[in-house]
């Protein structure tokens, strides 16, 4: 998938756990986990301004593009 997740990289650059995002932002660590993994189909802009709200980043440092070669 051309759509790389960067909330690990996020997380490590706060000093946060996965456990503590997905309790600030009020989501379950199994929805968080599908997120991360790129697993998820679709993001609610809403869950996209909680995690940017508890990560201090903006959207763009947790998505990134990378087309198919």
């Amino acid at each position: 998938m051309p759509i790389i997740i960067n909330v690990d990289v996020m997380l490590a650059r706060r000093k946060m756990s996965s456990g503590e995002l997905a309790q600030k932002i009020g989501i379950s660590a199994a929805n968080l986990s599908i997120l991360k993994t790129g697993k998820a189909k679709a993001v609610r802009f809403t869950t996209l301004d909680a995690i940017c709200r508890a990560l201090d980043c903006q959207p763009g440092d947790l998505l990134e593009y990378k087309p198919d070669p």
